[in-house]
């Protein structure tokens, strides 16, 4: 039982043990005030909710270090995490202690934060906060967690206009554009849908020739600029075998033929037989393609060989026009200045929508994909494939209710 004392100052002192034995203390302004606080405390003693009311003069930076480094998590989760806690978290709540750290400080915080940010960003960074008061509160630093309920932006789902090709653009437009030593590589990933990652980490030995199938069994990784290769794919379901369409296999043929071997085997690699990173392979070889394929902006020859125009879609919706000497500086402009453009993830987009709308049934489709839930197919890999308000249309076409009598 605790008792309280009065001090030679005039306030008094609330008296008790911990849950532990250890003698705690805490002063008062009213005798009331501590006798409240006295009851309070043993009942959460006895209802196993005690939190020494000492604990939350940590600061945040601290204990928030401890507790990243102590998860075990996927290297390119950790990475990302560690990134939006020191761009968006630390600066904010670094010096704060977890006791001082309310709810309608999260709310004003994350509040802010939506102004400049966007809405994934913005649910991430509160994800992150929560984790680590959550983590506060079941080691008893605080009584419970102040992001609960902090309302944030809802995560729209992003507008993929334009972002689906049809397989004869990836055929007759993209592929032509790519440089040789590329090519499969685009060709894999537009005619089996893999992602970047199972793309690089592809081997010789996990594609089957005869009978025209790839095993997807492991992933490059990219941290920090450094690639990485990890002996599993993404998700259980992530370990699949995908069937290779005809373009796809004459591909890597081709390839076979052309270039030798990464040192494990792999199938796609940089000229110094070294991996590829994704940076580098978007700015140097994906956008400059796009161009050139008509799927950016536009470059044009005006009249002599030393006279070409370009013309790229600004992020504010008008477009931008220039002239240049030369193709290359053209192509390279509209490349640095384009807004938007088809990315190297939007074929995994299109190979799905493709399937779907040629009437595979969805659960096929899943299991190529390497997705653990069907409505992950449905929801996030599906667009518009130009052909349902034809379809729609039809539908209509013989019902006798639309036919006068």
């Amino acid at each position: 039982m605790g008792h309280i004392v009065k001090t030679p100052a005039g306030t008094f002192r609330a008296n008790w043990r911990d849950d532990t034995g250890r003698q705690k203390a805490k002063n008062f302004r009213t005798k009331k005030e501590a006798a409240g606080f006295l009851a309070q405390v043993e009942s959460a003693i006895h209802r196993g909710l005690y939190v020494d009311p000492h604990a939350g003069r940590q600061l945040f930076g601290p204990y928030a270090e401890k507790w990243l480094s102590a998860r075990s998590t996927e290297m390119t989760t950790a990475n990302r995490d560690l990134s939006m806690m020191r761009t968006h978290i630390l600066p904010r709540w670094q010096e704060t202690p977890l006791g001082k750290i309310d709810h309608s400080s999260v709310q004003q915080w994350a509040g802010e934060l939506a102004t400049k940010r966007a809405p994934a960003t913005v649910t991430e960074c509160v994800r992150l906060l929560s984790g680590v008061l959550r983590s506060a509160v079941r080691d008893r630093i605080i009584g419970q967690n102040p992001c609960e309920g902090v309302r944030i932006p809802k995560r729209r789902k992003q507008d993929h206009e334009g972002s689906i090709i049809t397989p004869t653009v990836l055929r007759n437009a993209l592929l032509p554009e790519i440089p040789h030593r590329y090519r499969a590589l685009v060709a894999v990933a537009g005619g089996t849908g893999l992602r970047w990652g199972e793309c690089l980490g592809l081997r010789w030995s996990a594609i089957d020739m005869e009978s025209r199938t790839i095993s997807v069994v492991r992933v490059m990784i990219e941290v920090s600029g450094h690639v990485t290769a990890k002996p599993y794919p993404k998700s259980r379901a992530g370990r699949r075998s995908v069937p290779i369409p005809g373009f796809v296999y004459d591909a890597l043929v081709e390839h076979q033929t052309a270039y030798p071997p990464g040192p494990g085997g792999e199938v796609f690699t940089n000229q110094a037989a070294g991996p590829l990173r994704r940076s580098m392979f978007r700015r140097r070889t994906w956008r400059p393609a796009l161009v050139r394929a008509g799927l950016l902006g536009r470059v044009e020859q005006t009249g002599t060989a030393e006279s070409w125009s370009a013309a790229w879609p600004r992020a504010d919706g008008s477009t931008g026009t220039a002239s240049f000497p030369s193709e290359r500086q053209a192509v390279a402009h509209v490349v640095r200045e384009a807004d938007g453009g088809l990315r190297f993830h939007d074929l995994r987009h299109s190979y799905a929508t493709w399937l779907v709308s040629r009437g595979l049934p969805v659960n096929d489709v899943q299991r190529v994909m390497g997705h653990e839930n069907p409505s992950t197919t449905l929801a996030l890999y599906t667009h518009q494939s130009g052909q349902a308000d034809e379809r729609v249309r039809d539908a209509f076409a013989d019902d006798p209710l639309t036919n006068d009598e």
